[in-house]
């Protein structure tokens, strides 16, 4: 496996709409979706349609499911691997309370055999590459993180991806890339590390540390990353970006919302996207809180323009 960016998998973030939007600037290796109810896609509830979208690029999809019942898990992503994409990936490293709860995401990690149990049986049911994203798990003892990953590589895992916190770790404590490292020597598989990615510089000074780098929350903030990471690696600079780049993002990806996207979810995804977004800008805080206001495409798309006319006018 050659050294890849991937696009993470975002609550609310990764759908169709975001990989357009990417896809405008340059397309990653492997997009990720964000995360799929086993459950939910199994009882064809009423949104699934939107959140199994394999646009723009079906051959670059990786489906990302969520669940604590095997065999929901199992029966779903012998569902999806019916369909044209890249893989099916197991969310075992969720540490959200509302997942951690139900005994899915990194609840996973408590019990390897009953994880192993798991993927033995998904293994058996898909066709396409079966990958695993994790933690550190409930603790930081990498020797226990060891033993869980090799077991998941005993039964057919293709990919692991870690992000190297532990599931009560939060964003303000550093990624831990030396356990990335490391993970990456001990495994046969191919590994790939996510975590404190800010820049295209960021992730590039990853190679030789892994196999790939999943782009998260940077990739949000700055569409344009796969982009600017291709520019780098062929040795020329990165086109700066000015507010007329930004303006015209966010329009697009109002454009994107309203094509893709179901109306109940136009203003949860927006204001999602531009809590990153608007980061672009001097007076950002003051733009989000103007947007959250606003409950329609319309409405959002009328303050984001006014912002930059008020801009304008004050040059």
């Amino acid at each position: 496996m050659t050294f890849s960016l991937l696009l993470a998998p975002m609550a609310e973030l990764s759908h169709r709409t975001l990989r357009e939007l990417i896809n405008d600037f340059k397309a990653p290796d492997e997009y990720f979706t964000e995360m799929i109810s086993a459950g939910a896609l199994l009882a064809s509830g009423r949104y699934e349609h939107w959140y199994t979208d394999p646009g723009p690029a079906p051959e670059k999809l990786v489906y990302q499911l969520v669940g604590s019942d095997n065999g929901q898990l199992v029966e779903a992503a012998s569902l999806l691997d019916k369909t044209e994409c890249l893989g099916i990936d197991i969310n075992m490293g969720c540490s959200a309370p509302a997942i951690t709860k139900t005994g899915a995401g990194v609840r996973w990690m408590a019990d390897i055999d009953k994880a192993a149990r798991l993927i033995a049986a998904i293994r058996k049911s898909v066709r396409h590459r079966l990958s695993v994203k994790l933690r550190t798990g409930l603790s930081g003892d990498f020797e226990y993180l060891l033993k869980f990953c090799r077991q998941l590589e005993n039964e057919g895992v293709d990919l692991i991806t870690l992000h190297p916190r532990t599931a009560k770790e939060k964003f303000k404590r550093s990624a831990r890339w030396e356990y990335v490292r490391l993970l990456s020597k001990e495994l046969k598989i191919p590994v790939a590390g996510n975590g404190d990615i800010a820049s295209a510089e960021d992730a590039l000074k990853r190679k030789g540390e892994c196999s790939a780098v999943m782009i998260g929350r940077a990739a949000v903030r700055s569409p344009w990353i796969f982009k600017d990471a291709a520019l780098l690696e062929s040795g020329l600079p990165v086109t700066a970006v000015n507010d007329r780049i930004i303006e015209e993002t966010g329009l697009r990806f109002i454009e994107l919302l309203v094509k893709y996207q179901p109306e109940e979810f136009f203003q949860s995804r927006a204001m999602r996207f531009f809590g990153f977004f608007s980061d672009n800008l001097k007076w950002g805080n003051y733009l989000r809180k103007l947007l959250n206001r606003e409950n329609t495409p319309s409405g959002i798309e009328k303050v984001w323009k006014n912002y930059f006319e008020e801009q304008k006018e004050k040059v």
